[in-house]
C-alpha cells in the first residue's frame, strides 16, 4: 500500500487524533507540514479551499479534510474495526469521542496558552515550523500566537475563569488517572473511537506542552503511558495482566468511566446544554437556510454556569455534529438497551444530553461540514 501524506502538525490536536488511528491500524503514512506549495496549490483546494489541521492526500490526488472525517474514511474501509460490536460499548465510544473533542478544550488552551514562562521557547519553536525560513518569520510566528491566545479567550478561558478550569482538571486527570491504571484503553484491551478523540487535547496540548506535561509527570503517570501507549502499533500492554487485544466482554462500561464522566458532566453537560439553546436560537432566526450551506464555525456567545462560576463562550456547531453520532447509536437500540444506558447516563448526571440537539442535522459536502 502506497503511504497516504498526512498533513499536520505535532502541535495540533486534531492531527494527533487521526495520526494516532493510523498508527493503530496499521496504515502506512508520512507526516508533512501544511506549508508546501504543493498543500497551498494542489490540496487546500480540495479541502473545501479549508487550511486546517488535519487534512489527508491520497496517492490518487483524493483529500479528505477534519480528523473525524479521516477516521471515518478508514473505518468504514476497515468495517469498523475499532468500533466496539456491542452497543452500549459503541454509544459510550461515541460519547467519548465528543468529550475528547470538546470537553478537554478549556485545561487544553488554559495550559498552553496562560503560562508563558513555561511553554513560550517551546511554543514558538513550534510555530517557526509553519513560517516561511526568511528574516519575517519569527515575527510571523509570534502574530499567529496572539490569534490563538485570543480565541483561547472566545472557548471562555479568561482570568475569571482559571480556578475553576484547573479544579476541574486536578479531578479529570485522577478521575482518568485510576481508568488507566487498571485498563490499557477506555473500553480493554484495544482503543476505541473514543481514545483517539481523547487523545486531542491530552497528547498534544497537556501531554506535550512543558507546564502540563509537568503536571501529568506529577499526577497523571498512567494518563501519560496512555498517549505513549496510543502512539504505539499493538497493543502495548507493559503493566498489565491481559494482553489480547479485545474489548471487555458482555458489553461492560467500566466504573472507573462512570467516575470519569460524573466529573467530565460537571462542565461539558451544561455548556452544550447552552449552546444548544443558542444555536437552535440564531438558526430560527435565519429562516431558510438552503440544504448543503456550510455552517459558520460559530454563531455567538452562550453563558452556563461550572459550579460556582459563570462561563461566556462561543457556541459551535461542531460539537452537535459529532453529538449526532452518539444520537443514533442511542436511536438503534432496543428498549432494555436504552434503558441500560440511561441508567449510567442518570448515574453520571449525563442523560440530558439525548435531548442535546440542534433543529437541523449536519453533514459533509465537499470537504465541509454543511446544514442538512
Amino acid at each position: 500500500m502506497k503511504p497516504v501524506t498526512l498533513y499536520g502538525m505535532m502541535v495540533s490536536g486534531n492531527t494527533a487524533r487521526a495520526r494516532s488511528y493510523l498508527i493503530k491500524a496499521g496504515i502506512p503514512f508520512q507526516d508533512c507540514g501544511p506549508n508546501t506549495e504543493h498543500y497551498f496549490n494542489n490540496v487546500v483546494p480540495l479541502a473545501g479551499g479549508i487550511r486546517t489541521m488535519p487534512t489527508m492526500e491520497f496517492a490518487d490526488g483524493g483529500v479528505i479534510r477534519d480528523g473525524a472525517a479521516i477516521i471515518e474514511h478508514f473505518e468504514r474501509e476497515s468495517g469498523y474495526a475499532f468500533s466496539p460490536p456491542t452497543p452500549k460499548q459503541r454509544f459510550f465510544s461515541r460519547l467519548f469521542d465528543v468529550i475528547g473533542a470538546e470537553g478537554f478544550m478549556r485545561p487544553g488552551m488554559h495550559y498552553r496558552w496562560n503560562f508563558e514562562e513555561e511553554n513560550g521557547d517551546f511554543l514558538l519553536f513550534q510555530t517557526m515550523q509553519l513560517m516561511p525560513p526568511n528574516e519575517f518569520g519569527a515575527e510571523l510566528a509570534v502574530k499567529s500566537q496572539g490569534r490563538m491566545r485570543k480565541a483561547t479567550k472566545s472557548l471562555g478561558v479568561y482570568p475569571e475563569t482559571y480556578s475553576i478550569i484547573e479544579q476541574l482538571y486536578d479531578e479529570q486527570l485522577a478521575a482518568l488517572d485510576a481508568h488507566f491504571k487498571l485498563h490499557p484503553y477506555l473500553l480493554g484491551g484495544r482503543p476505541c473511537i473514543g481514545d483517539f478523540g481523547l487523545m486531542i487535547m491530552l497528547f498534544p496540548h497537556l501531554g506535550r506542552d512543558p507546564k502540563p506535561l509537568s503536571i501529568m509527570h506529577k499526577k497523571g503517570l498512567n494518563v501519560l503511558r496512555w498517549t505513549e501507549r496510543m502512539n504505539r502499533l499493538g497493543g502495548d500492554f507493559d503493566g498489565f495482566e491481559r494482553k489480547d487485544e479485545s474489548y471487555l466482554e458482555n458489553d461492560e462500561i467500566p466504573t472507573t468511566l462512570s467516575d470519569l464522566m460524573s466529573v467530565m458532566a460537571q462542565d461539558f453537560v451544561p455548556e452544550t446544554l447552552a449552546a444548544a439553546d443558542t444555536i437552535n436560537s440564531w438558526l430560527s432566526e435565519q429562516g431558510h437556510i438552503e440544504a448543503g450551506t456550510p455552517y459558520p464555525r460559530s454563531v455567538g456567545f452562550t453563558e452556563f454556569q461550572v459550579r460556582d462560576t459563570p462561563i461566556s463562550a462561543i457556541a459551535q456547531p461542531y460539537r452537535f455534529y459529532l453529538l449526532q453520532r452518539v444520537h443514533d447509536e442511542y436511536a438503534a437500540m432496543n428498549k432494555e438497551t436504552k434503558q441500560e444506558v440511561e441508567a449510567i447516563l442518570d448515574l453520571c448526571n449525563m442523560r440530558a444530553l439525548l435531548d442535546a440537539k440542534l433543529s437541523r442535522e449536519i453533514g459533509r459536502k465537499d470537504n465541509q461540514e454543511v446544514w442538512i
